[in-house]
């Protein structure tokens, strides 16, 4: 039987860079935020100018995150997780990096990892650099605000929640309790950059490939999109998996129209 394409692209490149996104996790129950067009399917995330310079938005940011953590915290790797940790596990990545925060990837089996964007499952202060585990923030954040435990929201990406309040100014934000300073999630919000060093490395190990997969994501976000730049400027092939379209379509060698698990399947 004849090979579907992206199962020969896999097989001609032994050396995969890739790259995933939201796309990813989706069948594990954490919502994506853009809709086949590329769009957004919901207000923006917040950024990190407003974070740091308003103690309202960093009040609403925690009532919902209190919320949606319940259930992001007991998310599960799916079989796309699981696909590309058996791509590793025979040899063929060269580097996974992804724009998620969840871990699944590592939860998974993946070893070689650059979780770009951060990873949600810490917070760190801003001031002294300490970091904690979301965990026992969310215990600290629960025992604080004892009060709003009893209600629900829907899930929303990356731990939020669509907690439905005009007033969130009776909402406890604690403070570091080494320094006094803001704690924040250990990710890169909107409008802040990922480190110059964690791009070198990514770049370093592209440099290595023979080729660029791409997993769920559509690109719209520059910090991922760079390397699909790079990798065209390399002139490698670009293979990627995604329901919709992507900021790269006209660099692809390959596209796959499917859910990510599906379409990685054979691997499995």
């Amino acid at each position: 039987m004849a090979k579907r394409p992206l199962e020969d692209f896999i097989d001609r490149n032994p050396r995969l860079f890739v790259l995933t996104g939201a796309g990813c996790s989706t069948n594990s129950g954490i919502p994506d935020y853009r809709d086949s067009h590329g769009n957004w399917k919901r207000t923006p995330p917040v950024t990190y100018q407003a974070f740091m310079g308003d103690e309202g938005t960093r009040q609403r940011y925690w009532a919902r995150s209190l919320i949606g953590w319940r259930r992001f915290g007991q998310a599960s790797p799916n079989d796309a997780h699981h696909a590309l940790a058996r791509l590793e596990a025979n040899g063929r990545c060269e580097l996974l990096v992804t724009q998620n925060v969840d871990r699944l990837h590592q939860s998974a089996g993946s070893r070689q990892v650059i979780d770009l964007h951060g990873r949600l499952d810490l917070v760190r202060c801003m001031g002294c650099e300490l970091r904690m585990s979301r965990e026992q923030f969310q215990r600290t954040l629960g025992r604080v605000n004892a009060e709003w435990l009893a209600l629900d929201a829907a899930d929303a990406p990356d731990g939020d929640a669509d907690l439905e309040s005009s007033d969130f100014s009776s909402f406890t934000v604690p403070s570091c309790g080494q320094c006094g300073g803001i704690l924040k999630p250990d990710v890169v919000f909107f409008g802040e950059n990922v480190s110059r060093e964690v791009v070198a490395t990514a770049r370093d190990h592209l440099e290595q490939a023979d080729a660029m997969l791409i997993i769920g994501s559509s690109l719209m976000v520059y910090s991922g999109f760079r390397f699909v730049q790079m990798a065209a400027r390399k002139q490698i092939p670009i293979a990627a998996v995604n329901l919709g379209r992507t900021r790269a379509d006209d660099l692809l060698t390959l596209k796959v129209e499917d859910r990510c698990e599906a379409a990685l399947a054979f691997l499995l």
